[in-house]
């Protein structure tokens, strides 16, 4: 005899066999990509060679003695002669010094120093080997055999100025030249997980350098190292602030042209089109089945067509935007990369001083 336990037991696999067997499976749909084509690009490596600018942030080699340069803080002693002498001489380095820059002679904006019986010397561009001779022999014509000793007491002249996420920001100064990374590591450390290596930058006379932070820091890319050059800032964003860029003509009265912001470190082409203003009827004249999506960081670029005709209607899948991507809308279907950006060019030019180096280089360039 079955017991009802046994029995209790074969109605219970029973139900779940029939709610298995007549459960509807779950089919998960892949939408295609909305991507149409997709070309790389490079900036040519003389442009970047020049912008770079070699032949002065190359600066010396290791082991040569250090330039004098304006801002830079000397220590003059002339033996027998303390009248003339800037400050007494300590021998050592005096670079610990508490208010070392205000002892001794500060180099001027335009290289030179006021000193005791010649007046205005310049000393910009000289050792400290090379300045202990040239006083010497510019007092030789008032002393008989005088004897010299040059101090460099601080070195202000080679300057950097790292912004945004490091622990320790600010004005840090250098007794050398120093490359990118050793330039970083002045400013303690970089916040990694709220930096954004995407948009960060070094300016150099007020124009972007082609430089890959995220290469450079995520991937050991050495060649992103460049030599830096006094008075470069090194800006490294938060990741709070991104922002794609989108451009084109819309039949919206309320499209705009301009910096779309990410959320929470997401943003898509959608919702970059909807931000500015660009609408259903966009879509329906046939401009976002081609819409151009300029991918760029440091020196190299991807080229991407989008339809965003097909995203709308569902047909294909998203495409995520990065920080820094320009987005634009062409007139027609038919408008070449070349025809769109010459196009838009007035509104690239407006906000060029935000857009990638490589835009900037590649497209914005006289």
């Amino acid at each position: 005899m079955v017991s009802r336990r046994s029995i209790n037991l074969l109605l219970t696999v029973a139900g779940l066999c029939f709610a298995v067997g007549c459960a509807k499976p779950v089919v998960r749909r892949t939408l295609p990509s909305a991507v149409i084509s997709l070309d790389r690009d490079a900036l040519d490596p003389e442009v970047v060679k020049a912008r770079l600018d070699p032949g002065v942030m190359t600066g010396e080699p290791d082991g040569v003695a250090y330039r004098v340069g304006p801002g830079d803080t000397v220590l003059v002693a002339v033996y027998g002669h303390p009248e003339l002498s800037i400050a007494s001489y300590g021998g050592g380095s005096v670079l610990g010094a508490q208010n070392v820059r205000n002892v001794g002679l500060v180099v001027d904006n335009d290289g030179s120093i006021q000193f005791p019986l010649i007046g205005a010397v310049q000393v910009a561009g000289k050792n400290s080997g090379q300045m202990r001779t040239f006083l010497e022999q510019e007092l030789g014509r008032f002393l008989k055999d005088p004897k010299v000793t040059v101090q460099i007491a601080f070195t202000g002249s080679i300057r950097y100025y790292l912004l945004g996420e490091f622990t320790q920001p600010g004005l840090k100064y250098s007794d050398r030249p120093l490359n990118l990374l050793e330039a970083l590591a002045l400013g303690g450390s970089v916040d990694m997980a709220n930096a954004s290596l995407r948009t960060s930058y070094v300016a150099r006379a007020g124009k972007r350098l082609p430089i890959n932070f995220r290469r450079l820091l995520r991937e050991g890319d050495l060649q992103q190292n460049i030599r830096l050059r006094t008075g470069d800032v090194v800006v490294v964003p938060d990741n709070t602030g991104e922002q794609a860029f989108v451009f084109g003509s819309s039949s919206s009265a309320t499209a705009r042209s301009g910096a779309v912001s990410f959320r929470n470190g997401r943003l898509d082409l959608l919702q970059a089109l909807a931000q500015a203003g660009f609408n259903y009827r966009d879509r329906a004249q046939g401009r976002l089945s081609r819409t151009h999506v300029i991918r760029s960081e440091g020196d190299r670029a991807e080229l991407f067509v989008v339809n965003a005709s097909k995203i709308m209607k569902g047909e294909a899948a998203p495409f995520p935007l990065a920080p820094g991507d320009v987005v634009i809308v062409p007139q027609t279907t038919v408008t070449t990369w070349n025809q769109a950006l010459e196009q838009l060019l007035p509104s690239l030019q407006a906000v060029a001083g935000v857009l990638a180096p490589f835009v900037q280089i590649k497209y914005l360039s006289e």
